[in-house]
C-alpha cells in the first residue's frame, strides 16, 4: 500500500507538470490534435502509445542512475558531448514554457475574473517564487494535489458536450483547420506532441524516479502519470470536437465549454487552469535553476528572482503566440529524448538475452 500511494504522487505529480497553461485551456489539444478533425481521436490514440512508453522510461532511467538533475539522465543516453548539447537546449525549453505559464496566468486572470494579465501574471510569479524556496519532497506533494480536481472537472465539461455536440462527429471535418495544426499530417502531430510531453516532464520525472523507493515504484508512477494524461486527451479532444464550430475562435476554448454548461463550472475550471499553470511554471523552473545550481544555495537563490523578473516581462508576448512558436519545437527535441530511451531499452533488453 505504502508503495502505491507513492507510485500515485510520482503519477499526480507528472500530471501536474505536463497540465499546464496549454494543456488546460484546451489551446495545445486544439492545435496538436483537434484542428485534425475526425482523425484527432486516432492522434491521441497514436500520441498515448508512446507518452506511456517514454512515462514509464524516464522514471525506470531516473532511478537507476539516482539522477540529480536531468544533466545525469541525458549524459547516460547521449553520451558526454552529445548530452551536453542535449542539456542546455532542454535547460532553454525549459525557461520557455515556463514563460508560456506566467502568459497563460494573465490570459486566464483576464478571461475569467476580468484581471488585468499583467496582475495575473504577477500573482503567479509570486507563487512560484514561495513554493520554489521549500523543500523537494513538498514542491512534489504540491505538483500532485490539483489532479483529481482537475480531472473531475473536464470529465464533467467533456461528457456533458458529447452528450449534447453542437456539432456531431461526422461534420467535425467541415469546421475543422488542418492548417492550424502545429505540422499538419495528424500522425506526426501525435508524434510531436508525444515528443513535447516528454521534454516537459523529463527533467522533473527523472529527479522523482531518482527519489523513489524502488525501480518498481518509479516505473508505475510514470504508468499512472501517463494513463491520466492520454485520459484527459481524450476528454478534452471530445470536448473540443463537440463545439469544433467555436472553439477556434477562442484563446481558451475549455473555458468556453464550461461557462456554456453553467457560470459555476466556469469559474471552477478557471480555478482549476490557474492551480495548473502554477503546477507547470514550478515544474519547470525547478529542474532549470537546479541545471545550474544546488536547491537553497547562493547561486541558487540569485538566480531565482532573476529568471522570474526575466519570464514577467517575456510573457508580455502573448500566450497563443508562445504556444504555437515553442511547443513544435520543443516537440522535437523530446524526439530525440524518445529515440535515445528506446535504442536504449532495446539494448537492455538484447543484454539480457545474450549469453552470459
Amino acid at each position: 500500500m505504502q508503495n502505491f500511494r507513492q507510485a500515485l504522487k510520482i503519477g499526480f505529480a507528472y500530471t501536474g507538470v505536463v497540465v499546464g497553461a496549454g494543456f488546460s485551456t484546451g489551446q495545445e489539444i486544439l492545435q496538436f490534435f483537434t484542428n485534425n478533425g475526425a482523425m484527432s481521436v486516432f492522434a491521441i490514440l497514436l500520441s498515448g502509445l508512446l507518452i506511456l512508453f517514454t512515462g514509464k522510461w524516464t522514471a525506470d532511467v531516473g532511478f537507476d542512475i539516482k539522477a540529480e538533475s536531468h544533466v545525469d539522465s541525458l549524459l547516460n543516453m547521449f553520451g558526454n558531448t552529445f548530452g551536453r548539447i542535449i542539456d542546455i537546449v532542454l535547460a532553454f525549453f525549459l525557461y520557455g514554457v515556463a514563460v508560456i505559464m506566467f502568459a497563460g496566468a494573465g490570459s486566464t486572470f483576464y478571461e475569467s475574473f476580468g484581471v488585468a494579465p499583467w496582475i495575473g501574471s504577477l500573482i503567479l510569479i509570486i507563487g512560484v517564487y514561495i513554493t520554489l524556496n521549500m523543500g523537494f519532497n513538498r514542491i512534489v506533494l504540491a505538483l500532485g494535489a490539483i489532479t483529481p480536481y482537475l480531472l473531475a472537472l473536464v470529465v464533467i465539461i467533456a461528457v456533458v458536450n458529447f452528450l449534447n455536440p453542437a456539432v456531431s462527429l461526422g461534420e467535425v471535418d467541415q469546421y475543422a483547420q488542418p492548417g492550424e495544426t502545429t505540422f499538419g499530417p495528424w500522425w506526426w502531430d501525435a508524434i510531436t506532441y508525444s515528443g513535447f510531453t516528454i521534454a516537459v516532464a523529463f527533467s522533473f520525472l527523472t529527479m522523482m524516479g531518482s527519489d523513489s523507493s524502488s525501480r518498481k515504484v518509479a516505473g508505475w508512477g510514470g504508468l499512472i502519470g501517463s494513463i491520466i494524461i492520454i485520459l484527459l486527451m481524450f476528454l478534452i479532444n471530445n470536448g473540443l470536437l463537440a463545439r469544433m464550430d467555436q472553439v477556434n475562435e477562442f484563446e481558451l476554448p475549455m473555458l468556453l465549454l464550461a461557462n456554456e454548461i453553467h457560470p459555476v463550472l466556469g469559474f471552477l475550471l478557471s480555478i482549476a487552469m490557474l492551480l495548473v499553470i502554477y503546477n507547470t511554471a514550478v515544474g519547470m523552473l525547478y529542474p532549470f535553476l537546479v541545471r545550474f545550481s544546488q536547491p537553497k544555495s547562493r547561486l541558487y537563490n540569485i538566480m531565482l528572482p532573476i529568471a522570474l523578473v526575466l519570464g514577467y516581462f517575456l510573457s508580455f508576448v502573448g500566450f497563443a503566440d508562445l504556444v504555437g512558436t515553442v511547443y513544435p519545437v520543443m516537440g522535437y527535441v523530446g524526439l530525440l529524448l524518445g529515440i535515445a530511451m528506446f535504442l536504449k531499452w532495446i539494448n537492455l533488453i538484447m543484454t539480457k538475452k545474450a549469453p552470459q
